[in-house]
């Protein structure tokens, strides 16, 4: 019958007529057969499935033996037995070579058939040596796959033992790195997707079986991807196992993968960058989830270096994958957290930048659903970059046009997504016994480091790198080439705004902005150090200006004659000083304002005026019975204009010292008229004085609640400081009128405000009789919003100008400064005009005396335009308020700033050297009432709708940040140490590991500061003071 069979079957009668003969021969099966007959039907059987030429040779084999086998199930046993499968394993079946998937085919057929015969056991003891035998010899896809299916379909041939089930999946592990795909259409792309599939699903059935074989497995996948000297390249396919490794163990894997100090750098690069070539595997789950984690853990523990080399290396092929709809998902979370982590420098993020816009258009015309909601998501992370990396308009221009009918991110969601992507703020898979290496604070401010006794500069420094519209001024200063103080400035400002550290030290702007008087490592007054900066940045402009201007006009006139070329030198020069001299600097523009002092003979009522410009205010403290009686003054101009006065003082010859004949100077103070023009008092003074703070008293007016305060305002100061004053005994005027030193009035009018009102406390006094000088400790109440008044002049004025100065001296008050004033002859039509300020920064003072303490500032953004702590004009108030609100048991000041700092919560900062945290306006207030030493020195107020401020759309809309962009070499200089400062962190965190491994670790209280010294801000936002039983410190 098996003779029949077989020439029917390779004859030439049509098909039919074979199917119909063969299913007659199949019937026969039933019938009783002889053990040769059934023999010869199974090897018949055997031969057409291992060895037919067509499909339906090969069909007939597998009916016959299923047909034979299952009816002469005794005589099947006795031909499937190990001899056979032995062979078919090792040699083959004629032709057909042993690693044919046929012959697992077969033997899987001839398994179903004899399941419940004895003998099976002795073939699955076989079958678990060679399936082990056979993964070794690394065999193919379809050969790997068939075997899983197979030992899937039977698990008792599956290696037994730890050990024999342990190797079984190593070496499965490696067979899956030796996958590669030998076509490239669909149909063969989807089959060996297919055969990877089944084989990670058998490692998976194993894992879960045996979860021990787990462990081993992956570690032996990471030998297989972290090898650098392999004659391969492993197989993406192995990204196949991802998704079958349990998503709780990233934690433990990670953390172990990234502190064994037996991984090398080379060997984790490999890895890294291997893995994220898995983003292409099409159906693999959790790849970005472990490839990210093994990023967070990587930067967790300061090996950056790695960090930085996948990341440029990789970032494009991470980009590229976005193309593809079936693996974007994982690609865009990996290249989010990639470029959002790569903060130190704009290298990885340009790398992708010129196939933003292609990339973008296809989103938008592939019409999947799911495309607009990626598109969504590419737009923030894009607009991220760009604001972080600011100052490249030809890469960004494109970028902006093809996005802008999408929503931009908000300024504040932009800062969070880079605050908390960074690599320094990873702190996650962080060994429990290692410290956390210091990384920019949660403010995303940059502090200054103290070089010995400067946290005078760094105070003043932060202050006015606060000074937002000063700052982006600074900022977009062409300054290359040039080694002015401006440039360091402009510097230490971009370090400021862009650095990775924690703290920066300022060493080189030190160096080149101490005066010279400073004494090196000693303590230094910050408010003479601001005027000493201010006033060189402005000399220093001047001077360029005038320098370069000469030169220009020199090129222009190189082709005339010696002689004419000398005269016109001159010329130029002359020219160029007068117009630099009109010219306002950036320091004038900013913080300049202009004062006018006027003098009063109170003989024969001639006046004489002059105009002194200004940067700072610096104003005294009123005596008790100064300010009564200038409340008195205060009020009657205030019911009579319904406005304010404001008394100021430009500071004294040395800085923040007030001697004590100045305070006797300002103890008489007199009324205005309600034109602004002084009223004579010389007949009777006294009289006038009193009828009129009689009336006030019985008014209930301002008066009374302002002598009643407790702490004086800085509104009281400003008051008092811009009184009118009786000059009179040692210090009467000399009148060239009457020719004769005369009683005369002076006062002093704000006729031209600065952008930036910088105004100082003088709470240093000189003690003639102790040769010291003293600290006055009076709190003062620090306004949030203030409006002062300025006199602006609605006719031409004779000024008298003095040169540029930035303090007026006290040796020019009296008869020195009356004899310098010149009569003008004409009184001056005023128009008050109330000019609002808010509170951006104060420089705090903490000690006892100038000579020892601490410096540190509270400071926040203000601009002109107000997005920072902004007022409304209809919201400010005036220095002298109305009668009926201060007449309330809280000032509307309080209720404005109460609102004003509830409002926008995390908006004041706490500048302490190397520390900024976040702190609060109330912090702010009630600073001295909790450290008694601690005072407010400085502050700085911003002129509010201010149409000075920088436009922040310049350059094309393309200051994302509100900075304006860097010039190339400053952002370079950045790149450059910020990279430094990440293999700074990476040496430090490998020298702690190994110093954790050989010595148990401990951790101090306070992190890395030791308990705070006396002396020092407490990181709260409070201060040192530590009472008035701390013994006078030094500046540390």
């Amino acid at each position: 019958m098996d003779k029949i069979l077989e020439g029917l079957v390779s004859s030439s009668h049509p098909l039919p007529l074979k199917r119909v003969i063969v299913r007659r021969v199949v019937e026969l099966a039933e019938t009783p057969l002889s053990q040769a007959q059934c023999r010869a039907m199974f090897e018949l059987g055997t031969r057409l499935v291992l060895q037919g030429p067509d499909a339906f040779q090969r069909q007939v084999g597998r009916q016959v033996l299923e047909a034979y086998g299952r009816y002469h199930r005794a005589e099947f046993e006795a031909f499937f037995d190990r001899e056979l499968v032995l062979g078919l394993l090792q040699r083959g079946y004629g032709e057909l070579s042993c690693r044919d998937p046929a012959i697992l085919d077969y033997i899987q057929a001839g398994l179903r058939l004899i399941m419940s015969c004895p003998s099976v056991l002795e073939l699955f003891e076989l079958l678990q040596v060679e399936a082990l035998r056979l993964v070794c010899e690394r065999p193919a896809p379809p050969l790997c796959a068939r075997l899983c299916q197979l030992l899937g379909d039977f698990p008792q041939c599956l290696p037994r033992g730890r050990k024999l089930s342990l190797a079984f999946c190593q070496q499965l592990v490696r067979s899956i790195a030796h996958f590669q795909s030998r076509g490239s259409r669909e149909a063969e792309l989807r089959l060996y997707v297919s055969q990877v599939t089944q084989v990670s699903g058998l490692l998976r059935s194993v894992w879960k079986a045996e979860p021990d074989t787990l462990l081993p497995s992956l570690q032996e996948l990471f030998a297989v991807i972290a090898a650098a000297d392999t004659p391969f390249e492993p197989s993406v396919a192995l990204a196949s196992l991802v998704q079958h490794i349990p998503l709780q163990m990233i934690t433990v894997l990670i953390m172990s993968l990234t502190t064994d100090p037996n991984v090398k750098d080379a060997s984790m690069t490999q890895a890294l960058c291997r893995m994220i070539d898995w983003l292409s595997w099409p159906l693999a789950q959790h790849v970005e989830t472990w490839v990210i984690a093994l990023l967070k853990g990587l930067a967790a523990v300061q090996k950056f270096t790695i960090l930085i080399d996948v990341t440029l290396m990789k970032i494009e092929l991470v980009f590229n994958r976005l193309w593809f709809p079936l693996v974007r998902p994982g690609a865009l979370a990996v290249l989010s957290h990639m470029l959002l982590s790569f903060q130190h420098s704009p290298e990885a993020f340009h790398l992708i930048v010129p196939h933003v816009v292609s990339l973008v258009h296809s989103f938008k015309s592939d019409g999947l659903p799911s495309s607009a909601a990626f598109l969504m998501q590419l737009a923030e992370l894009i607009h991220c970059m760009m604001y972080h990396y600011s100052g490249f308009p030809e890469l960004y221009e494109p970028i902006l046009e093809v996005f802008k009918d999408m929503p931009k991110p908000s300024e504040e969601k932009m800062k969070l997504i880079l605050s908390q992507s960074a690599w320094t703020s990873q702190s996650n898979s962080l060994p429990s016994c290692l410290s956390r290496l210091p990384g920019k604070s949660e403010t995303g401010k940059t502090g200054l480091i103290n070089l010995g006794n400067t946290c005078y500069m760094n105070s003043i420094i932060q202050a006015l790198y606060m000074a937002t519209d000063f700052r982006r001024h600074v900022l977009s200063l062409n300054l290359n080439g040039c080694n002015s103080l401006m440039r360091k400035l402009q510097h230490l400002f971009a370090f400021l705004a862009h650095t990775q550290r924690e703290a920066y030290a300022p060493r080189i702007f030190l160096e080149a902005s101490r005066p010279p008087w400073f004494t090196p490592q000693s303590q230094q007054d910050c408010s003479e150090y601001l005027r000493f900066l201010l006033n060189r940045l402005h000399e220093e402009e001047k001077t360029l200006k005038a320098l370069s201007s000469a030169k220009a006009a020199e090129s222009r006139r190189n082709e005339e004659s010696q002689a004419q070329e000398t005269i016109h030198k001159a010329q130029v020069f002359a020219e160029a000083l007068c117009k630099g001299s009109e010219e306002r600097t950036l320091i004038e523009r900013m913080f300049g304002g202009k004062l006018k002092t006027t003098i009063c003979c109170l003989n024969c009522k001639s006046t004489s005026q002059k105009e002194e410009a200004f940067t700072d205010l610096s104003l005294a403290f009123c005596p008790p019975t100064s300010l009564e009686s200038a409340s008195v003054k205060c009020v009657e101009h205030a019911e009579m204009k319904d406005s304010s006065v404001v008394q100021t003082t430009i500071s004294a010859s040395s800085a923040g010292e007030t001697p004590l004949s100045r305070l006797e100077i300002n103890s008489g103070c007199n009324a205005l008229t309600n034109e602004g023009i002084l009223k004579d008092f010389s007949a009777e003074p006294n009289s006038e004085t009193k009828s009129e703070f009689n009336k006030d008293q019985d008014n209930r007016d301002v008066s009374s609640a302002l002598v009643g305060k407790s702490t004086p305002s800085v509104t009281d100061l400003l008051n008092y400081f811009l009184a009118p004053e009786i000059l009179s005994g040692d210090n009467k005027y000399y009148c060239e009128k009457c020719a004769s030193l005369q009683n005369a009035e002076k006062t002093m009018q704000i006729v031209e405000e600065p952008e930036y009102l910088i105004l100082t406390l003088l709470r240093f006094s000189y003690d003639p009789k102790c040769h010291v000088r003293r600290k006055i400790l009076d709190s003062v109440s620090l306004p949030l919003l203030l409006e002062l008044p300025v006199k602006r002049a609605t006719s031409p004025l004779a000024v008298v100008s003095g040169s540029w100065s930035v303090d007026v001296e006290i040796s020019d008050i009296g008869e020195n400064l009356a004899k310098k004033l010149k009569p003008s002859g004409a009184d001056e039509v005023s128009c008050p005009q109330l000019v609002p300020y808010v509170l951006s920064s104060v420089v705090v003072h903490s000690g006892v005396s100038s000579e020892s303490g601490h410096y540190y500032s509270y400071a926040r953004n203000v601009t002109g335009s107000g997005s920072s702590g902004q007022c409304h004009q209809s919201k400010a108030f005036s220095l002298i308020s109305p009668q009926n609100k201060l007449l309330a048991e809280e000032s509307p000041c309080t209720v404005i700033e109460n609102e004003l700092d509830t409002e926008m919560p995390k908006e004041w900062f706490l500048f302490n050297d190397s520390r900024v945290t976040f702190t609060s306006f109330q912090s702010v207030q009630k600073i001295t009432s909790r450290f008694p030493k601690d005072t407010a020195y400085v502050l700085i107020y911003k002129k509010q709708n201010s149409t000075c401020g920088y436009n922040t759309n310049s350059a094309n809309g393309l200051w994302v940040n509100g900075d304006p962009p860097l010039q190339k070499d400053l952002m370079d200089a950045i790149t450059k140490d910020n990279k430094l400062y990440l293999q700074e962190q990476e040496l430090s965190a490998r020298t702690q590991a190994l110093q954790a491994a050989s010595a148990s670790c401990s951790f101090r209280p306070n992190g890395f500061d030791d308990n705070d010294p006396p002396g020092s801000c407490g990181p709260a936002g409070g201060g040192g003071g530590g009472g008035f039983s701390t013994v006078g410190r030094l500046v540390f």
